[in-house]
């Protein structure tokens, strides 16, 4: 009886059905689209720690023979084992060691390790890659939540989402309060009418989950394609390439009947608790227990304002999804557009338009001191090169005496008023940031800044930032001391019983061009390679790579510095462990990362305001249930046709508009804040809001509601409802 009922009941009330059938759809899609985003993002981690450091498992480093090898090799649990010649040397051997189950690598490592005669020392574990497989090691008190992030996200969409389409099952259950109350009445159990519910929900969402998981595997595929898209100009990055497994198809399916079955679940258990005399006596439309006037809707539109207000009020706990889906999407969308584009002009302002000047390629040589570069002529020599600067850096302190401090500093209340206190003798210690120069550079400079050209001496760029009367995005800078002295005392940073006379050949506020950011405190001493040589042993302080600034001779073009590039690497690649970038490429990778943040950002906000729409169209898509008695009995008062449809159009306007009005002065407000915090002008953030965007999101989403309450209300008003009033049965 129950089946036949069901059948046909789905068959007789199609907008009721087609209501239910999308948003299983929906929570199908946005679950299958998690999945496979998450496992993709997962997947593509792990291709990247294989490529950068390997795809071994352990590791051990010692002596180690022939027998050795084959020992590890015959142990149970070890599929494979491999010397690696690259890092292995005359007395220590890397051995490589990839497990059939790794999940016991740190239990099988230590005790290969004590078979072979070595300490504990001698193993290494690939930890970030044992990691992402969530294999932690079991002594370590804070193990890797990677896991449980994934399992937490996925359980609060699909809380979110079963609180979505639960509206959808409850405004289908509720239009049947009546006609459950009469079978109640006789003799159908609370059970049998919960039964007949979820049965009905799961006949309406079987095809749309299997649908909506096929839909979320071609949107999440769409969405890696796009980020490849715009990620293809980053350098040193692999291209995504989309994965799938089963396993993700099963867990797919699992989560949405889990949803389903909760969203059913919830409005069929409190539909089966209603007495049969309360649902005989409902009339299931809308419901407001205290009637109240809309004083600002209806004098904007009068009486159908206030009748639009007062059903917009009984839909009010319906309604609360879409009204804080659409206010967060919306909310989040211009915050983030707002956001990336201050963090846009910023680094245009403070990295690309302030050092665009100072360099074309950089390549930082890993671990080599300047002294042992012995290649710095080669890269001079290499086609499209034009001038070269070899450079690294190093730390040491000083002692400011105050009487040395410049007048210009001494106005603004010494030393001490902008970067800190002397110590128990009056004297400032302060930070003295070294930049030891190739010598042919350091000659360059010396003519650049008009002092005779020599390597016995230091150069002191005089000039400490004016913290008081200037901020850090405009900063205004003064001489840091008196340029009266004819020698520098330089103290090791560690320890101050190590110290060095320098002779200062000159001060400057000119630095050489380079891509550095100096101290805003620091008393910058610029020193020749051949002069390092001998103080370094009692400055010490340096650090362990080394730079080399170049610039084109061409038209610095992308195809000019990618080609100056590629010649500089195969230069000295093969002799030193380097990393390079060009200006141009550095500035493409940079915006194409803000447009993948901007996207990824962009889609969760688009996924909220679907959610919020979705629940709108769910809702209008139930008034033939919802609403027929009430625009019945409006229509037997004689309002027309002509004034329901604008009480629809008051709705979808408050529906939609009331997000809009609460972000865009909440919008304005971070704007102002975020402006003001930064130091940028405002006319400069302005000039570039995006405006635009911000529109076109809004405009999409009072188009998608006005089309909603389009489609719901052409339906009711195309019913007999003074059919309605007589017969509650809806064909």
């Amino acid at each position: 009886m129950w089946r036949d009922y069901s059948k046909s009941y789905i068959k007789n009330n199609r907008a009721s059905s087609i209501s239910v059938m999308a948003a299983a759809l929906i929570a199908t899609m946005f679950l299958s689209l998690l999945c496979c985003i998450a496992y993709n993002f997962w997947t593509y981690e792990i291709e990247s720690i294989v490529l950068d450091e390997g795809d071994w498992q352990g590791r051990i480093v010692g002596e180690i023979n022939e027998n050795d090898l084959a020992t590890v090799q015959n142990f149970a649990n070890v599929k494979e084992a491999v010397i690696n010649t690259e890092l292995s040397e005359e007395k220590n051997t890397v051995l490589d060691i990839y497990f059939q189950n790794p999940r016991t690598i740190y239990r099988d490592m230590p005790f290969i390790s004590e078979q072979l005669g070595l300490g504990s020392d001698a193993v290494e574990y690939h930890s970030l890659l044992l990691s992402r497989y969530f294999i932690h090691d079991p002594q370590d008190a804070e193990p890797p939540l990677l896991l449980a992030l994934y399992l937490a996200i996925l359980i609060i969409v699909a809380i979110s989402l079963i609180l979505i389409i639960r509206n959808s099952f409850e405004l289908s259950m509720n239009a049947r309060i009546h006609q459950f109350g009469i079978f109640s009445s006789t003799g159908a159990t609370p059970k049998q009418i919960r039964i007949c519910l979820l049965q009905e929900a799961f006949a309406l969402s079987i095809l749309p989950m299997i649908l909506g998981c096929f839909v979320g595997i071609a949107f999440s595929y769409g969405f890696i394609e796009l980020i490849n898209i715009f990620a293809k100009d980053v350098s040193e990055r692999h291209v995504a390439v989309f994965q799938y497994h089963p396993f993700l198809f099963a867990v797919t399916i699992f989560s949405s009947v889990l949803t389903v079955f909760f969203s059913a679940w919830i409005p069929a258990r409190k539909l089966s608790r209603v007495t049969p005399l309360e649902a005989i006596r409902s009339t299931g439309g809308l419901q407001l227990k205290k009637r109240r006037h809309s004083r600002i809707l209806t004098l904007l539109f009068g009486m159908e304002g206030d009748l639009a207000g007062n059903a917009l009020k009984a839909q009010k706990k319906s309604l609360k999804i879409s009204t804080v889906s659409l206010l967060l999407s919306f909310l989040g969308f211009s915050i983030m557009l707002c956001f990336t584009t201050l963090s846009g002009i910023s680094t245009r302002y403070t990295y690309f338009e302030r050092y665009q000047d100072a360099w074309d390629i950089m390549v930082t040589v890993k671990d080599t001191d300047i002294s042992d570069f012995d290649m710095t002529d080669k890269v001079k020599a290499v086609s499209g090169a034009g001038d070269v600067a070899i450079y690294q850096k190093a730390d040491a302190v000083g002692i400011l005496p105050e009487d040395w401090q410049s007048e210009e500093l001494t106005m603004l209340g010494g030393f001490g008023s902008v970067a800190g206190k002397p110590n128990e003798e009056g004297q400032f210690h302060v930070e003295i940031p070294i930049i030891v120069l190739d010598d042919t550079s350091f000659l360059e400079y010396c003519s650049q800044i008009g002092i005779i050209p020599s390597l016995d001496g230091t150069v002191v760029f005089n000039q400490i930032w004016d913290s008081v009367n200037s901020n850090f995005r405009y900063k205004q800078y003064i001489p840091f001391v008196k340029e009266d002295r004819t020698t520098s005392i330089i103290h090791n940073a560690s320890t101050d019983n190590q110290a060095v006379e320098i002779p200062i050949l000159s001060y400057t506020q000119t630095a050489p061009i380079l891509r550095e950011e100096y101290e805003n405190y620091g008393l910058v001493h610029f020193i020749p390679e051949a002069l390092w040589k001998e103080v370094s042993g009692v400055i010490g302080g340096l650090e362990s790579d080394s730079y080399i600034r170049i610039f084109s001779d061409g038209n610095a073009d992308l195809t000019d510095l990618s080609n100056l590039e590629k010649k500089v690497v195969q230069q000295i690649g093969n002799n030193y462990k380097i990393e390079s970038e060009n200006r141009v490429q550095e500035k493409i990778s940079n915006d194409s990362m803000m447009n993948g943040m901007m996207i990824i950002f962009g889609a969760f906000c688009v996924l909220l305001a679907i959610i919020g729409i979705a629940n709108v169209f769910s809702n209008t898509l139930g008034f033939l249930r919802q609403r027929k008695r009430e625009f019945a009995g409006y229509m037997s008062i004689g309002l027309t046709p002509q004034e329901m449809r604008k009480m629809f159009c008051i709705e979808a306007f408050v529906i939609a508009g009331k997000p809009l009005l609460i972000t865009l002065p909440l919008t304005v407000l971070f704007v102002q804040f975020a402006v003001t915090a930064s130091y940028l002008e405002p006319m400069v953030f302005w000039a570039e809001a995006p405006v635009l965007p911000i529109f076109v999101f809004a405009a999409t989403i009072i188009f998608f509601v006005a089309l909603a309450y389009y489609i719901g209300g052409k339906r009711l008003l195309r019913c007999d409802l003074t059919e309605i009033l007589r017969n509650d049965a809806m064909v």
